[in-house]
C-alpha cells in the first residue's frame, strides 16, 4: 500500500452517495461473500472484531424489521436489495485466543463490561464502515441509517442477548436521483488540528 490508489478508485469518497431508494433487485449469495470478503480485513483494536453482520433481505425478514423503523425509514429498507443490521458481540473476547495471536488480550476485557462494550462498540462501527467503503467498491449504493428502535430489532433479530445493533445499513443499486443535494462538509480549519 505503498503507492496511492487512482482517481477513479477515491470516488468511493468524493462522489459516492447516500440513498434513500433503490432498484427492486435483491443482493445476490455471492456479491454479500465477496462482500464480506473484502469488509473483514479492516483493522480493529487487538484484532478483536466484534461486528456482527445480519443481511435483511427476504421479504419476510424485512416484515420483522419493519416494525422497529422509524416511519421514514420503511420504504427505504422495503426497496433495499439488502439492509444491514451491523451488531456487536459482548463477548467478542471470547474468540481473541483465535484473531489475536501475539498475547491473550481478553483479561481487560473479561474483567471490565464497560470496557468491553466500549470496545466492542467502537469497533463495530469501524467495522460498519469499511463494510460502506466495500460496498461502494463493488458498485453498490448505500444508505446507513439509525432512526430504529435498538430494543426492537435486538429482541427480533439477537434475542439471546450477547448481540447488540448498532447501526442499519441499505444496501443496493441507487435509483436515479434518490438522493438529497450533498451537504457542506467542515472545512480542514474546523476539523482539523495539527500539533
Amino acid at each position: 500500500m505503498s503507492q496511492p490508489l487512482d482517481e477513479k478508485a477515491l470516488k468511493i469518497f468524493t462522489e459516492a452517495r447516500t440513498y434513500n431508494a433503490y432498484e427492486p433487485k435483491p443482493l445476490p449469495d455471492g456479491l454479500i461473500g465477496e462482500l464480506h470478503g473484502l469488509f473483514k480485513w479492516g483493522p480493529t483494536a487487538v484484532n478483536c472484531q466484534p461486528g456482527r453482520f445480519v443481511f435483511v433481505r427476504s421479504p419476510e425478514a424485512k416484515k420483522r424489521l419493519i416494525p422497529a423503523l422509524s416511519p421514514g425509514n420503511v420504504a427505504k429498507v422495503e426497496s433495499a436489495g439488502a439492509t444491514v443490521i451491523v451488531g456487536y458481540a459482548l463477548k467478542f473476547y471470547e474468540e481473541l485466543k483465535e484473531q489475536w495471536l501475539a498475547y491473550d488480550a481478553s483479561a481487560p476485557f473479561r474483567e471490565d463490561p464497560d470496557l468491553a462494550w466500549s470496545a466492542a462498540f467502537r469497533n463495530s462501527s469501524l467495522q460498519g464502515a469499511y463494510l460502506i467503503l466495500a460496498a461502494r467498491a463493488l458498485g453498490l449504493d448505500c444508505g446507513p441509517m439509525s432512526g430504529f428502535d435498538n430494543a426492537k430489532v435486538d429482541a427480533e433479530f439477537f434475542p439471546e442477548g450477547d448481540v447488540k445493533s448498532n447501526f442499519l445499513v441499505n444496501l443496493g443499486w441507487g435509483r436515479e436521483g434518490a438522493f438529497y443535494p450533498r451537504g457542506p462538509r467542515l472545512g480542514f480549519d474546523k476539523a482539523v488540528k495539527i500539533l
